[in-house]
């Protein structure tokens, strides 16, 4: 069961942010219990989120520690439109044809802006973590 329900007003913004934006904050927990958030991309699809990272990233030594996330998007300036959602990652999943050429459509321009080919955005970013949210909040 997703924790989605687009048929609420809060809902169906959430789910215009996971089509539209490019950038999530992934907080992971560091050494010392430190949680550590970083901008990544990310595709959302069938209520789990897809990124890609290096395999040298420290969130893989976090989260081979501890699989507990929380992803949030930014607010506006005023600190509306807050949406965080918490849930538990895996990594190394194997990842469709589809689901690559989905990730690719959302990021042609990114891998532009970045000046790497499509094909050098995944040999650097070879590792996917899937997230399965169990918890969304907002306001």
């Amino acid at each position: 069961m997703s924790v989605l329900d687009e048929s609420t007003p809060f809902g169906a913004a959430v789910a215009k942010r996971l089509a539209d934006e490019h950038v999530i904050w992934l907080t992971t927990i560091g050494a010392g219990d430190t949680p550590q958030p970083n901008p990544v991309w990310f595709l959302w699809q069938d209520g789990t989120f897809l990124i890609y990272t290096e395999s040298t990233a420290k969130r893989l030594r976090h989260l081979a520690r501890n699989p507990r996330v929380s992803l949030n998007f930014n607010s506006t300036a005023s600190g509306g439109e807050v949406v965080v959602f918490t849930g538990t990652a895996r990594i190394g999943e194997a990842v469709s044809e589809d689901v690559v050429a989905d990730y690719s459509r959302k990021y042609t321009q990114g891998f532009a802006e970045i000046k790497m080919s499509e094909a050098e955005f995944y040999k650097t970013y070879s590792v996917t973590i899937h997230i399965t949210p169990d918890r969304l909040r907002g306001f």
